[in-house]
């Protein structure tokens, strides 16, 4: 039975008369101060060749998402370079938040490089001490971090979306690139495939290194999760963007470093071509939210789905959809509540935010934000999914079904 409930949803960004639109959403809770970054590419028009700026909406959250005036991320750009892709990641022990983000050099498109391979993307930062007031100047750590490797790279991208921090401290952003595994064909460029990989820093941002892709499935687009299992084992799971028809996933057993092998995951389906989706993780054992069109057709239906044990494939279960009508992009971010309205009990009760792309006629006229609770997921799962696991301490028999303890 497929629910028709569909959570509150607040517009943040909306294509403008003259054609600016906005695109590639990505979303950072920040827990101690309650803050609420929402980051976007700015574009001259829908077009990746036309991207222009970032774009930053910022708030606190307190019972509700209060947003403040939309403002231009100035110094997130290079000269004669477009800005995208963001993927912001938070450092909880130094307070700093890194914006990372590619910086492409003039309109040349993604599809350019790849069929060249004359890679003209950068691998750029900023950062902030003040939860996203104010942003330092620009770094291009591509020289320093990527070096010569860059030569066998057609291109690269970032996440989109948000990066994590590993409880060892370590920083991860999602990427990926277009390898070149043929450098000339009857004088072309003969063959790249796309592989998924994180960059890393185990020293606070100082230092940044790159780790070995996705071995031995076409993977693009990505987000992470640290998941800690019942056994007291942890992996890192990787969920990424696949041109097969279905999402990819792969584990890592170093926290990044190196991948084994991806598999397919035949309960997720990508639409043709595939398009970018977000996965969150929350608490231990860890389960995984991830948010994704739910549509094999195409960029139709947000939707979120739910895995109490990632890795295994076909543990995920059907998705709620969350916005009926065209969508694309997401970001997801957990959020802890304490607040009466969601937690008449007084425990802190789980909740999640989306920021998704959407419209009446393609799915990107708007960028919106929705937030609803762990509960709100288990009582709007069609009810034919597989269910959660009811012994687990989130959930408790209630008349017949399982809910959250909140």
């Amino acid at each position: 039975m497929g629910s028709r409930h569909f959570p509150a949803r607040t517009v943040l960004f909306e294509r403008e008369p003259s054609g600016v639109t906005y695109r590639v959403p990505a979303l950072l809770y920040i827990p101690c101060m309650a803050k609420l970054l929402a980051f976007a590419e700015e574009r001259l028009s829908i077009d990746d060749a036309h991207a222009n700026l970032l774009v930053l909406r910022r708030g606190t959250f307190l019972r509700n998402y209060v947003e403040v005036n939309m403002r231009a991320l100035e110094t997130a750009t290079l000269k004669h370079h477009r800005s995208m892709n963001p993927c912001p990641v938070y450092d909880e022990f130094t307070g700093i938040v890194f914006l990372f983000f590619t910086a492409v050099l003039g309109k040349t498109s993604e599809a350019y490089q790849i069929i060249t391979g004359q890679n003209v993307a950068r691998l750029c930062y900023v950062s902030s001490s003040d939860q996203g007031q104010s942003w330092s100047k620009v770094t291009d750590l591509t020289q320093q971090v990527i070096g010569r490797s860059i030569t066998d790279w057609a291109t690269f991208a970032l996440g989109p979306g948000h990066g994590i921090q590993l409880k060892s401290g370590r920083l991860l952003v999602p990427a990926y690139t277009y390898h070149i595994d043929c450098k000339e064909c009857f004088g072309k460029l003969c063959k790249t495939t796309p592989h998924s990989f994180t960059f890393y820093s185990d020293d606070h941002g100082q230092r940044w290194r790159f780790g070995e892709f996705i071995p031995n499935l076409p993977t693009v687009e990505c987000q992470m999760v640290s998941v800690d299992e019942e056994d007291g084992s942890n992996v890192l799971y990787c969920n990424a963007r696949s041109p097969l028809g279905f999402r990819v996933q792969a584990l890592s057993m170093d926290d990044g470093a190196v991948f084994h092998l991806g598999q397919l995951v035949q309960r997720l389906v990508e639409p043709p071509h595939g398009c970018h989706g977000s996965i969150i993780g929350f608490p231990t054992p860890t389960w995984v939210l991830y948010s994704h069109p739910t549509s094999s057709r195409s960029r139709i239906n947000m939707g979120v789905y739910l895995s109490t044990f990632p890795r295994d494939a076909d543990s995920w279960t059907e998705p709620w959809v969350i916005y009926e009508g065209p969508s694309a992009y997401s970001d997801l971010a957990y959020i802890e509540l304490t607040y009466s309205e969601f937690s008449a009990t007084g425990i802190p009760a789980i909740a999640f935010a989306c920021l998704y792309e959407n419209g009446m006629r393609s799915p990107y006229e708007q960028i919106s934000f929705s937030m609803f609770t762990l509960y709100d997921v288990i009582q709007n799962i069609p009810l034919k999914a597989t269910s959660p696991d009811p012994k687990h301490h989130l959930y408790k028999k209630k008349r017949g079904r399982s809910c959250v303890t909140s």
